[in-house]
């Protein structure tokens, strides 16, 4: 029978990721007190995956904080909103000034700030952390991205940087930031990996379309790649994905329905990006894609009726195209990690969040869904220059693009040509082409909003003093209230 007080950290919450992650913790010496609603799927647990370990189960939370040593430390996986609401309000009187509480869960980044707000009122300390790996991650070390109450990482530090997964010896696993720092970082994680899932799928289409590629040949193709710059998780899978024979030796990526589905985090990263105006463009397109993919009946009747290009097969070198793609892809997938630390950044600045982007991406760089050698390439930046503004603006960065962009405006221009949609190649090359650009055609915009509503513009000579024209020489001379559109 277990003593009174001896569990290290608890963790409510028994399907696969929390079972695994429990599990993780014991095999690195932290007793754990399991939880979950359904008391039986304790028991089943202790019975069977947790059998023979020193993981403790709870029968109610009451028994559960007996359990705990101090402070106390919880940690919640179960379903984000209202049930990790429900659990933090049935904590709230069992637990003592100092003790913490942790949303392991996908939570909305608003609603982390929210419930630190109000457990801090009555002296408790939220931790809002990202989790990724998946159920694999989970039990052998995910990426781990922990925000909230700062005071809260000293007592948590050791558990999760011991679970994390390790890169080049360290742990990807790192204090973010405060409030819901640790579930943007998350959430912006999930938009980049929304948008190098579709970078790769373009790739894949073009090979396919417009080279008559199979799937053996492409998955070669991808294994050669993931020997270079694009070496990644995403990579490795898709190259595994399309060997992949069913029983009958076919193919089983050809009989899957391309139709994609998203739980929302992408969606969330792309809101976020309009909120704070900045032009996270390549997540957002790879959301559209997916909206696009959804419409399978609609597609199918307009490929009977609309019209294209005559022939969409390429007729230059096979080898030479795939040699463009490869880079076009490595160049647009610098543009979307580009974007993505943008965000971050002015999430930080709006909330006053002490973010440390190289960290972020060492965090990034094993156990989770977007891991990839490049991550390196970035804390590398972020440690060259703490100030960086844009990745873009980093010497290796602007060799890299330099060197790629040849190839990634032949295979944009190609791909219109021969009428196969890449919507994140264009749109990444189109920001490339208008974050260089010291002139812009947003003048016209200014003139055409002061013309129809008065809105007034800005002069180059005098940046900063709004001014009205009247256009017609009837629409007066009074201006509205400018406002940023």
């Amino acid at each position: 029978m277990a003593s009174k007080e001896c569990a290290d950290i608890a963790v409510i919450g028994l399907a696969v990721m929390g079972q695994n992650l429990i599990l993780n913790m014991n095999d690195h010496g932290f007793v754990v007190c399991a939880f979950n609603r359904t008391i039986d799927k304790v028991e089943k647990f202790l019975a069977n995956e947790a059998k023979g370990t020193m993981i403790v189960g709870a029968t109610s939370l009451e028994d559960m904080v007996s359990k705990l040593k101090l402070p106390r430390k919880i940690m919640l996986l179960v379903k984000a909103g209202a049930a990790v609401d429900s659990f933090i309000n049935k904590l709230m009187p069992l637990l003592s000034p100092g003790d913490i509480v942790i949303d392991g869960g996908n939570s909305e980044y608003r609603d982390s700030n929210r419930r630190m707000r109000a457990l801090k009122e009555i002296g408790l300390l939220f931790v809002g952390s990202g989790v990724s790996g998946g159920e694999d991650g989970a039990r052998y070390g995910p990426s781990l991205m922990p925000g909230g109450a700062p005071e809260a990482w000293a007592h948590i530090k050791t558990i999760f940087q011991s679970i994390a997964a390790k890169a080049e010896g360290e742990p990807c696993c790192d204090w973010v930031g405060e409030e819901g720092a640790g579930h943007f970082v998350k959430m912006v994680h999930n938009g980049i990996e929304y948008g190098d899932m579709q970078l790769i799928c373009e790739a894949y289409h073009l090979m396919k379309t417009t080279l008559n590629m199979n799937p053996q040949e492409m998955s070669q193709v991808f294994e050669e790649w993931n020997k270079g710059e694009l070496d990644s998780f995403l990579i490795e899978i898709t190259r595994d994905i399309l060997a992949f024979k069913d029983d009958e030796g076919k193919y089983l990526l050809n009989q899957i329905q391309d139709t994609a589905g998203q739980k929302g985090t992408g969606k969330w990263t792309a809101i976020s990006a309009l909120e704070f105006g900045i032009p996270v463009t390549l997540i957002g397109e790879s959301v559209f894609a997916r909206c696009l993919s959804a419409l399978k009946e609609e597609r199918v009747l307009a490929s009977t009726e609309l019209k294209g290009p005559t022939s969409s097969q390429y007729t230059g070198d096979k080898s030479e195209f795939i040699e463009h793609i490869r880079k076009a892809l490595y160049a647009s997938k610098i543009i979307s990690y580009a974007q993505g630390f943008m965000l971050m950044r002015e999430a930080a600045k709006e909330f006053k969040w002490h973010l440390n982007y190289g960290s972020i991406a060492l965090m990034w760089r094993g156990g989770c869904i977007i891991r990839s050698r490049f991550l390196g390439n970035i804390k590398d930046a972020f440690v060259k220059n703490a100030n960086l503004k844009n990745l873009l603006l980093d010497d290796f960065f602007m060799k890299e693009i330099q060197d790629c962009q040849d190839s990634w405006r032949k295979v944009v221009a190609t791909a219109a040509t021969l009428g196969v949609p890449t919507p994140a190649f264009s749109t990444a090359l189109a920001f490339y082409d208008g974050y260089r650009s010291s002139i812009l055609p947003a003048n016209l915009i200014q003139a055409q909003r002061d013309y129809f509503g008065a809105h007034t513009y800005e002069l180059l000579a005098s940046p900063g003093t709004f001014h009205h024209t009247n256009w017609t020489g009837h629409g007066g001379n009074v201006s509205s209230s400018t406002y940023q559109a």
